[in-house]
C-alpha cells in the first residue's frame, strides 16, 4: 500500500507519467470496437425485457418446494406456450414469470401449473401486470434518462465549458451502450432495478470525469501566458495526477458489487440481484475507463482546434527546438559532457595549483622546540 501511495504522489507531482492523451487514437479504437460489439449484440439478440415492461403474469409458489427450477420452467412453458422465467427465492419458493399473457390466459395457466406442481390452486399466488403499465414504465425510464442527460450537459457547460460538456456526454453514451450491450449478450432480464443501476453508474461515471476536469481547469488557468506545456500535455498531467484516486475509488466500489453479482447471484442463487448488480458492475468499470481514456483526451482534441491553443503549441515547439539547437551548439563547442548543467564550458586541461607554502620546509620531524 505504501508503494501505491508513493506511486500516486509521484504521479501527482509529475515525476512520472503515462501518455494517455498522446495514445488517444488507440483508446478511441478500443472503445469503437467494444461499442460496435455491443450494438451488434443489441441488434441480433435484443434485450430480455422483464415482465414489468412487457406485461404478463407472475406466479409464486409456497415455500420449500421440492420441484427444481428446470422442471418448473418445463411445466410453465408447456402450460402457457410462452418462454417462462423461473427463479428460486431465498425462502425456497419459486417465482414463475410468463410475459405476454392476459387475464383469461393466466387463470387457465394457474390451474395447469397447480396441477403439475401438486399444489392447491389457491396456494399459488398470481399477480398480473398489464402491458399498458409496462409501457408507461419504459417511457418514464427513457424520459428520466433524457432529462438526466440534458441537466448534465447544462451543468458542465456552466461549471466548466461546452467542450467538457460534450466530452462528458460522449462518455455517458459510451457507458450506457456498453452496459446495455452486455445485457443483450448475457441475456439477463431487464427490470426496473436495471434502470436504477444505469442511473447510478451514470452518476458515478460523472464523478470520476468531473474530478479530472476540475484538475484540468485549475492547471490550464492562464495557459497561454507560458510556453512550457501544450494543452494536451497539461491534460495528460491531470489524468496522471488523479489516476490512483480513480483506481482506488473504482476498486472499492466494484468489490461489494462483485459480491452481489458473483456470490449473491451466482453461488447463493439469488437471481433477483442479477438485474441491478450486473448493470452496476459493468457500468462502474466502463465509467472509470471512459473518464480516463475517452473524456479527457476528447477535451484535449477539441481544445487543440482553437486558434489560441494552436498558437501556443507552435510557441512551445519553437522554444523546444531553439533549446535543442542551443544544446547542440554547446555540445559541439565544448565536447558534450564537459559542459556544465547551465551550458557554460567546464574547465579543461591542467589546473595551476597554488604554490605550497614554505612553512615547515626542511624542518626535521618531531615536536617543535
Amino acid at each position: 500500500m505504501s508503494k501505491l501511495g508513493n506511486l500516486g504522489a509521484r504521479l501527482h507531482r509529475g515525476e512520472i507519467s503515462y501518455d494517455f492523451v498522446g495514445k488517444r487514437r488507440i483508446w478511441y479504437g478500443v472503445s469503437i470496437l467494444i461499442t460496435i460489439t455491443a450494438i451488434v449484440g443489441l441488434a441480433v439478440r435484443g434485450l430480455n425485457m422483464g415482465i414489468e415492461f412487457q406485461g404478463g403474469a407472475v406466479f409464486t409458489t409456497p415455500t420449500k418446494m421440492s420441484t427444481s427450477v428446470a422442471q418448473a420452467e418445463e411445466y410453465a412453458n408447456t402450460a402457457s406456450g410462452h418462454q417462462a422465467v423461473v427463479q428460486k427465492l431465498g425462502n425456497g419458493s419459486l417465482r414463475i414469470q410468463i410475459a405476454g399473457i392476459d387475464t383469461g390466459q393466466s387463470d387457465k395457466i394457474k390451474q395447469e401449473l397447480a396441477k403439475d406442481l401438486n399444489l392447491d390452486p389457491e396456494k399459488l399466488a398470481a399477480d398480473l401486470v398489464g402491458p399498458s403499465w409496462g409501457e408507461q414504465i419504459a417511457n418514464k425510464a427513457w424520459e428520466g434518462l433524457a432529462i438526466f442527460m440534458v441537466l448534465v450537459v447544462i451543468y458542465l457547460a456552466i461549471a466548466f465549458e461546452w467542450r467538457m460538456a460534450i466530452a462528458a456526454l460522449v462518455a455517458l453514451i459510451h457507458d450506457i451502450t456498453i452496459t446495455t450491450g452486455i445485457y443483450a449478450l448475457v441475456g439477463f432480464e431487464v427490470t426496473p432495478g436495471t434502470v436504477i443501476g444505469l442511473l447510478t453508474i451514470l452518476g458515478y461515471s460523472l464523478y470520476d470525469t468531473v474530478v479530472v476536469f476540475d484538475s484540468l481547469k485549475e492547471q490550464t488557468k492562464d495557459i497561454t501566458k507560458q510556453t512550457r506545456f501544450t494543452y494536451s500535455e497539461i491534460a495528460n498531467r491531470s489524468i496522471n495526477g488523479t489516476l490512483v484516486r480513480s483506481i482506488n475509488t473504482t476498486v472499492v466500489a466494484l468489490l461489494p458489487v462483485a459480491g452481489l453479482l458473483f456470490i449473491g447471484g451466482g453461488f447463493l442463487g439469488a437471481g433477483t440481484l442479477n438485474d441491478i448488480s450486473l448493470s452496476l458492475f459493468v457500468g462502474l468499470a466502463a465509467g472509470a475507463y471512459s473518464s480516463i481514456f475517452i473524456a479527457t483526451p476528447l477535451v484535449a482534441d477539441l481544445k487543440e482546434r482553437e486558434p489560441a491553443m494552436r498558437a501556443l503549441t507552435k510557441r512551445v515547439l519553437a522554444k523546444r527546438a531553439q533549446a535543442g539547437a542551443d544544446d547542440d551548439v554547446a555540445e559541439a563547442r565544448y565536447g558534450g559532457d564537459e559542459a556544465d548543467d547551465d551550458g557554460a564550458p567546464a574547465v579543461v586541461g591542467p589546473r595551476h595549483q597554488p604554490a605550497s607554502r614554505g612553512r615547515g620546509r626542511g624542518r626535521t620531524s618531531g615536536k617543535r622546540r
